[in-house]
């Protein structure tokens, strides 16, 4: 299961990217089954990443948040686990109790020492830590859990290379489970100089320009980035940027080089995918997500939708775009699902098996089921606390600042232009409906007024005051 961080649900070239080069990553989706509306739990890494080891959804988990995150606005903020739960029945555990050996290599991010990878079911961890991010892409890279390496050597290089020693040196006699969780394409933005002056003359041929393609927007709404406007990008050409996704790309060649050497590729499962949207508005707009709205931080589509490609030969009808709209802890049964193991319907409660979807045995998860977002929190990219249902094609988001429900049919206006509440009042009444029911069900903890709503300013002079 290969995760990457921060990728758009626009930046392979398979999905769209006229700017971006994935030639090996658009040969797996080729090959594979790749799901057009595939949606993160969440539109930040943590609660994503728990949900997809746990196959829940981050709300019943209790961590709606990155871990360690906090920000207040105009609303307080909410109780957000700082670290992955130890009574979740992890997927490393499902499959390490079936004689897996598992391993996790790159980023964590769910929690301290007492919750790194080796406490939830991982026998292996390379790189896996609280970080959020790399303090470098480049060696040395400050990493306690990834010993650095000579000077100039890159984190991607260096985590695939982890990640084929562990395959090469694997115990033939029992099956593997590789978590490989990539710290790019997540800031700071950093690639190889001689790839960046590639996309640099790129954008240069098609008239783009990273600096001017970038609109300035209103005011950040939480307290600890008052002082600064969000950005966002209009269209894909950062050349940094685009060079993280080429290394990023022929690394996942060469695991699946690797993959095949071993002689194992009819007998392996692999998944590829996102954590969140991609990074198109806040201080550093990476990328652009457009027609979708927004981005990382916003459940607006440009912060959930996410790549996704299974391949799984022998199994699978591949060779396919399936537009079934799918979730991040639908892959905790699927995957077992996929191995032939028994289900815990009793862990994975948020997850559909997509198993018989993808051999094309049984509509399963094709039926219309909702697809449930709580992130009750200010992100420090944009976004303010809110909360979502899709329903076939119609999305309501509630603002929780805004005090307002806001309908949309995607199949009409998938960039959610257009507020559709008032002219179908019924279709917004029940998705609320929906809504309700299920934070109920997941005891969601829902923003309240924050008592100094003028700001920092003036809880520092109320505390002076007193």
């Amino acid at each position: 299961m290969v995760v990457v961080d921060d990728l758009g649900w626009r930046d392979l070239g398979c999905t769209g990217s006229d700017f971006y080069e994935t030639p090996h990553i658009d040969a797996l989706a080729a090959r594979g089954v790749r799901f057009s509306q595939a949606y993160a739990a969440a539109p930040n890494c943590s609660p994503t990443r728990a949900s997809l080891l746990t196959g829940r959804a981050p709300a019943r988990v209790g961590m709606t948040h990155q871990a360690g995150g906090h920000n207040v606005g105009r609303l307080c903020d909410v109780p957000s686990f700082r670290e992955l739960p130890r009574q979740e029945f992890t997927l490393a555990r499902a499959l390490r109790s079936h004689g897996y050996q598992t391993w996790h290599v790159g980023k964590w991010h769910l929690g301290g020492r007492r919750s790194w990878p080796d406490r939830h079911g991982f026998e292996v961890n390379v790189g896996g830590c609280d970080l959020g991010h790399p303090p470098s892409h480049v060696s040395p890279y400050g990493i306690p859990t990834l010993d650095d390496g000579p000077e100039g050597e890159y984190l991607t290089d260096r985590l695939t290379d982890e990640a084929i020693g562990l395959i090469d040196r694997r115990d033939a006699e029992r099956p593997f489970f590789l978590n490989l969780w990539h710290y790019a394409v997540h800031t700071p933005l950093q690639a190889p100089a001689e790839l960046v002056e590639h996309f640099a003359e790129k954008a240069r041929r098609l008239g783009r320009d990273p600096e001017t393609d970038i609109e300035v927007g209103e005011p950040a709404p939480g307290w600890n980035t008052t002082d600064r406007r969000l950005i966002r990008r209009r269209r894909q050409g950062d050349p940094v940027y685009a060079a993280m996704i080429h290394v990023l790309d022929a690394a996942i060649g060469r695991l699946l080089d690797a993959v095949a050497r071993a002689v194992l590729t009819e007998d392996t499962v692999v998944v590829f995918t996102s954590d969140n949207g991609g990074l198109h508005s806040g201080f550093a707009a990476a990328t652009s997500n457009l027609p979708l709205a927004e981005g990382k931080g916003w459940l607006e589509e440009g912060g959930l939708r996410v790549p996704l490609v299974i391949d799984a030969p022998g199994q699978v009808r591949g060779g396919r775009v399936d537009e079934t709209p799918v979730c991040s802890p639908d892959l905790y049964p699927t995957l077992l699902g996929l191995a032939g193991l028994p289900a815990r319907p009793e862990q994975h409660v948020d997850g559909v098996d997509l198993t018989d979807h993808l051999r094309g045995k049984d509509p399963g998860a094709t039926e219309d089921r909702p697809l449930f977002w709580h992130f009750p929190h200010y992100p420090e990219v944009g976004g303010t606390p809110a909360s979502a249902v899709r329903l076939g094609r119609h999305k309501l988001i509630r603002s929780y600042e805004h005090e307002r429900d806001v309908l949309h049919d995607l199949g009409a206006d998938p960039g959610e232009t257009e507020d559709l509440a008032g002219t179908w009042p019924h279709a917004a009444e029940a998705l609320g409906w929906l809504l309700d029911e299920w934070l109920a069900d997941v005891d969601a903890r829902v923003p309240q007024p924050n008592p100094y709503p003028g700001g920092f300013e003036e809880y520092a002079r109320g505390t002076v005051d007193a």
